[in-house]
């Protein structure tokens, strides 16, 4: 397969890379390997010189690093701007803490000392997808390249120059050859660097299906594996809540990037005596969104990622309606060139619906009428996805008793906080195990060692 740059805003083929050779892509393995044996002694300082001077690099060149991102995928200009500067501030925050959460930790047995240690494992596979280009490769990089493991990283196939441009950032700050390797390399050869005994560890954000068959073969080969999958985030509103926060947070959460993120709210779930004022305001304010060229700062609506995308969003909608869902606003393509999509809202949708259990990775809303709190509770668990959600509510205790309930991986109380570098990340059931960022996310590919001395005779 090629990598290819479309320009989904109007369809312009800007740019081709081909895909590695068998020959070129063990020339990448084998220098990472060898990466791997001197950087593991590295100490934390020498490790945070080059991953600080990086970050300092994407904030220098935020600019010219977000026009990629627009350029490739379709993110509104101010989105991708935010996106850099927040990878650029995730690689710094590693850089900083990255020793302390790795420190070794005392136990207490009954005889003797015990400490836990925590060292690198190796050579980590990452499998990353286009909808955050340079944030998805900066939350495995960061924690992972200063634990002192190195990485190889297979990017989506629609942003190859993000790709390029984040493995250049690092060599520009003083990696050495190896640390961060971009694989432009088919399915079929990930399967065989998965497969290759100097990779130790695979890490992937995708669809559930590439996380079924990626983590299989992981599993075939022994490796830890973190999968960060898909979701359908329920957004709860209670008859309690401020209506105008709730709306607001809404049109912000399943717009946001196009509506084209794993965590964004999708299924909206409200409670009938706010049901009617809700949606009101929630489809004058996707109505208002006006299309246009993601690279003008006024845009509202930028395109979608691909013409692929669009027309599987499209096919979604269709076969929802076709079982039975009602279009309350939007449902088709926007006349214009691009991949553009006018803000959809489905409702009347039965569990026997595909759309009752389907992602939407777009901007599509699926809205619900529920009698309570204890249906909005039972409808959010509904799903098998696990991701994240929200619940609304001017009552915080009450807002945490909900989120208590919710089988999700993250839940945010009146806000949708989604990310920070401090805090981990990550879902259940199909939205994938295994964490990123935080204390947990650094931990998933170090090898937890126990160290102990006691003072005994064998007992011989």
């Amino acid at each position: 397969m090629a990598y290819t740059t479309i320009n989904p805003y109007n369809g312009e083929l800007l740019a081709q890379f081909d895909t590695l050779t068998a020959e070129q892509l063990e020339r990448k393995l084998a220098v990472a390997a060898q990466c791997y044996a001197t950087w593991k002694t590295k100490t934390y300082a020498q490790r945070a010189s080059v991953i600080a001077k990086a970050a300092e690099l994407m904030h220098q060149r935020f600019d010219t690093l977000a026009r990629k991102i627009t350029l490739e995928m379709g993110k509104r200009i101010n989105e991708a701007r935010g996106e850099v500067k927040f990878s650029a501030d995730i690689m710094a925050y590693y850089a900083k803490n990255a020793e302390r959460f790795l420190a070794p930790q005392a136990l207490e047995p009954s005889a003797g000392e015990a400490h836990m240690e925590s060292s690198p494992i190796g050579v980590v596979f990452g499998v990353e997808p286009w909808n955050f280009p340079f944030y998805q490769l900066a939350r495995v990089a960061g924690p992972h390249l200063m634990a002192g493991n190195v990485l190889v990283i297979k990017h989506a196939g629609c942003v190859p120059q993000c790709a390029i441009a984040f493995e250049q950032v690092l060599l520009e700050a003083g990696a050495p050859a190896g640390l961060y390797t971009n694989l432009l390399i088919s399915h079929e050869q990930s399967r065989q660097v998965v497969d290759d005994p100097r990779v130790r560890g695979v890490a992937l954000t995708g669809s559930v299906a590439a996380g079924r068959s990626l983590a299989s073969w992981a599993g075939q080969n022994l490796k830890p594996s973190s999968m960060e999958l898909g979701g359908s985030d329920a957004f709860i509103v209670l008859e309690d809540a401020d209506l105008d926060l709730a709306i607001k947070w809404a049109i912000w959460g399943r717009m946001y990037n196009c509506g084209q993120t794993c965590c964004a709210a999708k299924r909206f779930i409200v409670v009938e005596s706010m049901a009617d004022a809700f949606l009101e305001g929630f489809k004058a304010g996707l109505a208002a969104l006006k299309p246009g060229d993601p690279m003008e700062e006024s845009t509202t609506l930028g395109p979608l990622s691909s013409e692929a995308a669009l027309l599987q969003l499209l096919g979604q909608v269709h076969t929802a309606t076709a079982h039975g869902a009602r279009v309350l606003l939007g449902g088709g393509r926007i006349d214009r060139a691009g991949s553009f999509m006018t803000p959809t809202i489905l409702t009347d949708i039965a569990p026997d619906n595909p759309a009752f259990r389907d992602e939407f990775f777009g901007p599509v809303a699926l809205f619900f009428r529920v009698k309570d709190e204890e249906a909005a509770i039972a409808l959010a668990n509904d799903s098998d996805f696990g991701l994240g959600g929200s619940v609304f509510t001017r009552d915080v205790e009450r807002g945490r008793r909900v989120a208590s309930r919710i089988e999700t991986g993250m839940m945010f109380i009146n806000n949708i906080s989604w990310s920070d570098a401090e805090l981990p990340f990550g879902g259940i059931k199909d939205s994938g195990y295994g964490r990123e960022l935080g204390d947990m996310g650094i931990q998933q590919f170090v090898n937890k060692k126990l160290v102990r001395y006691v003072s005994a005779q064998a007992p011989v």
